[in-house]
This record gives C-alpha cells, sequence and structure tokens, in this order.
C-alpha cells in the first residue's frame, strides 16, 4: 500500500531524514520505532505532505504523493493521529469529530460514521457539547482517533498515541489500535513504548538519526539483543 522510497528530508541546513525507505503492505499494522529526535515524526510528516522530501519518491497505492497537497493525501485516504493529540480545544467534541469529515460530501455515510465513532468510544458520546480542551488527555486521544477515522482513511497514520497515559489507558488505546487494524485499516504505528508497539505489530523499523538502521518482523526486533538493549530495558 505504502513505499517510502529512499527521501531525503531537510530541515533548512539539517538533514533530517536520509535516504529513508519503507514499507507498509495493506491490512498490516508496521511500527517504526527509535529515540526523541530520530526522525520519527518527521517521517510521518513527510507522508502526510506537511514536509517536502528532497530526493526520492513516496508511493501511495502505486502513485507518487511526494509533491501532493496535504489536503488531497487525505482525499486520497491518509489520515494522521498527530502527536500531543492536537484537538481543536475551543470546538466541541462533535465539531472536532465533523472537522475529520471535512473533504467529504455524503451526510449519510459521515452520520453512519459518526454513530460508530460513539460507539467505539462511548465517553465521547457522553461528552459531544463539551469542548475539547477541557478533556483528559485519554479522552483526547480517543477524539484525534476517532477525527482521523472520520476521514475513512485506508492507511492511519499514528504518532505516539500512548504519550503522556497512565499505563491502563495505555493498555486500552493499543486494543483499539488493534480493533482498527481489524476493522480494514492499515496502520504504521510511531511509538516510543518499544514493546507495546512490538506486540501488536506485524513488521518493525528502528530509525536512528534520521536513518533506518534495522528492520524485519515485529517478532524478530522484540528478541534482538540491539533492540533489547537500546529500546526494551533488557
Amino acid at each position: 500500500m505504502l513505499e517510502v522510497k529512499g527521501i531525503d528530508v531537510y530541515y533548512g541546513a539539517i538533514h533530517a531524514l536520509k535516504g529513508l525507505s519503507l514499507e507498509v503492505e495493506e491490512g498490516s499494522i508496521v511500527t517504526l520505532i527509535g529515540a526523541n529526535g530520530a526522525g520519527k515524526t518527521n517521517t510521518l510528516k513527510s507522508i502526510s505532505g506537511l514536509l517536502r522530501p528532497r530526493n526520492g519518491a513516496i508511493m501511495f497505492k502505486g502513485s507518487d504523493i511526494s509533491k501532493v497537497a496535504p489536503e488531497k493525501i487525505v482525499g486520497l485516504g491518509i489520515s494522521q493521529v498527530p502527536e500531543g493529540r492536537r484537538v481543536f480545544a475551543t470546538m466541541t467534541v462533535l465539531e472536532n469529530l465533523e472537522m475529520g469529515a471535512y473533504l467529504r460530501k455524503d451526510k449519510k455515510g459521515i452520520e453512519s460514521d459518526l454513530e460508530n465513532v460513539f460507539t467505539r468510544f462511548p465517553r465521547l458520546k457522553e461528552r459531544r457539547k463539551q469542548t475539547a480542551g477541557t478533556l483528559s488527555g485519554g479522552e483526547q486521544q480517543m477524539l484525534a482517533i476517532g477525527r482521523a477515522l472520520m476521514a475513512r482513511p485506508e492507511l492511519m497514520l499514528m504518532d505516539e498515541p500512548s504519550m503522556g497515559l497512565a499505563p491502563l489507558l495505555v493498555k486500552e488505546i493499543f486494543e483499539i489500535i488493534k480493533d482498527i487494524n481489524a476493522r480494514g485499516t492499515t496502520i504504521l504505528l510511531v511509538e516510543q513504548n518499544a514493546h507495546m508497539a512490538l506486540s501488536i505489530a506485524n513488521r518493525a523499523y528502528v530509525i536512528e538519526t534520521g536513518e533506518i538502521v534495522l528492520e524485519g518482523t515485529a517478532e524478530q526486533l522484540i528478541n534482538s539483543e540491539e533492540v533489547k538493549k537500546a529500546y526494551l530495558g533488557g
């Protein structure tokens, strides 16, 4: 479904991503793990069109999207759950969810998907008229996921969904990710909680200073001595 082919991305003079390549097969969960500042978020921003690669290509379902505008990339079937939730704090829960469907014209489909989000996240239904900025961290994360689902994505990019959440909520969020995938959405997951990410992924990549240094099945990486020492506390 997605093939990132040797992209170079710069922030001014800083070479942020160096010939980075990865693949995401349709129907899978692929995780990208690495330390803070390794280039995980920049990878997702490049796929979303928020950063432009200087070299290389980003292929989505066979077409190069590396020069496509971000809103058109959403229209093609890619949505992102950004790092730190990034909900619209002064808008209600319902308005945030409606923003996720801003490109869509199918009113009945939007209403149906809204009900699906409320079924999946009953707490959001209870707080549908509440402003998003007053929600707890876990509720905001659910809202960010629900907002992305409202675009009906084929590929969902998730950036640090467990960040700042209590252990019980982290477990709940990862169960939600598995459920979204089981219902047909392909997922590229960026996550510092390497153990949780590898436990649900099919394939995994390790990024260091803008370069992929390890790749393989999630099982291979979870049993790798290098990964154990650097990311799993082993």
